[in-house]
Parts: structure tokens; C-alpha cells; sequence
């Protein structure tokens, strides 16, 4: 697949450099596309279509009627963190139709965000329930839309039953600095997990 880079002034990734796959789940019309589209410094591939009748009485858009496409398949986007790490970002379609997809989606990772609507926040429900039955290391970012969020942290913790080393950042998925958070959250909650097995072996 050809890149088009679109940082122009960011450091090639060396020809050795290793990969990593994060997967980005979450609640339809949560705002995975928008994430992805945000950090990645190539032109994302979408795989976006129109709404159709086709999809009343199967696509639940209560708290999104003014959504007009949706996820079909998944976004993908690269970040190159540096020289010898490359991340990329498979975000997972949101639609309980598409679910069949995500152990496809899944093998591989290191991690996963969950991106949660605190209007919504059941939606993100079978998404941390995946990621927690899989073993996988995720984090949750909450889309603060407007940049307002109207919930406490420790209350969204809460109502998601989240264990207490799983790391909940507030975000705007449209902000590049603000998703970055997101990530490096994600990643350092992987290293931790890392040690921790490494130290278990020892």
C-alpha cells in the first residue's frame, strides 16, 4: 500500500523499524474515525458510507441522528513515534452488526483504546468487555465534545466498572496534542504490564 506522508517534516522511520498495532473500539458514532484521522501523519484509509433506510431498525442512532456515514469496515492510520517504532491504528467499526469483525481486528495488538461518549456511555460497554475477557491492555478516552465533559472522572471510572490501573483520559478526538495523550497513556499502561510480567518471571 503506497503512503502519502502528510508531515512532511517528520523523521522517516528507519527500513528495521518495528511495528505495532493499536486497535480503536468503541460505541458507533463515538468518534473513532475522527481520532484516527486526528493523529495520523499519512492520509487515513476510510472505509466510510452513506446512512441508508437500509439501516433502520438495525443501527441504533439514538444520541446521533444527525450522523450521515458510518463505518463500514475500519480506518487505518500510521504514526511513526520514532526511527525505530512505527504505530498503527486499526479502528474498529461500531455497529453490533460489524462485531464479528474485531477478533480479526484484535489479533496482533499491543493494546486498544476505548473511546467513550459520556452521553452515551453504555456504548463503550461491550468494547471494554471485549478488550477485558481478551487479555488485551486498553485505556478509555472520553470524547469531551465542545471540550466540556459533564461527568466526573471518577464517576465515568465508576460506571464503566474499570479496574484502577486502567488509565482514563479525557480528550478532544479532532485535537492531534490531545489524542496523543491518549496513546502515550495507552502505552505506558503496556510497558507497565511488560515489567510486571517480566519481574513475574524472574
Amino acid at each position: 500500500m503506497a503512503f502519502v506522508e502528510s508531515d512532511p517534516g517528520r523523521t522517516a522511520p528507519a527500513p528495521d523499524a518495528a511495528t505495532a498495532k493499536i486497535l480503536v473500539a468503541g460505541g458507533f458514532g463515538v468518534g473513532k474515525t475522527t481520532l484516527v484521522g486526528a493523529i495520523s501523519e499519512t492520509e487515513p484509509l476510510r472505509t466510510e458510507e452513506l446512512i441508508t433506510e437500509a439501516s433502520v431498525g438495525v443501527d441504533d442512532l439514538a444520541g446521533v441522528e444527525r450522523k450521515t456515514t458510518t463505518t463500514v469496515a475500519m480506518d487505518f492510520g500510521r504514526i511513526t513515534l520514532s526511527r525505530a517504532l512505527v504505530v498503527y491504528l486499526f479502528g474498529a467499526p461500531g455497529q453490533d452488526r460489524f462485531w464479528f469483525m474485531w477478533d480479526d481486528l484484535s489479533r496482533g495488538a499491543l493494546g486498544a483504546v476505548v473511546l467513550a461518549d459520556t452521553r452515551r456511555l453504555e456504548s463503550c460497554f461491550p468494547s471494554v468487555d471485549f478488550f477485558e475477557h481478551r487479555g488485551i491492555p486498553f485505556a478509555v478516552g472520553v470524547n469531551c465534545f465542545d471540550g466540556r465533559c459533564e461527568e466526573d472522572e471518577e464517576e465515568i471510572r465508576a460506571a464503566l466498572d474499570l479496574s484502577p490501573d486502567v488509565p482514563l483520559v479525557l480528550c478532544d478526538a479532532r485535537d492531534r496534542e490531545s489524542v496523543k495523550r491518549v496513546l502515550l497513556a495507552l502505552l505506558e499502561h503496556v510497558m507497565r504490564g511488560l515489567a510486571v510480567e517480566a519481574s513475574a518471571t524472574w
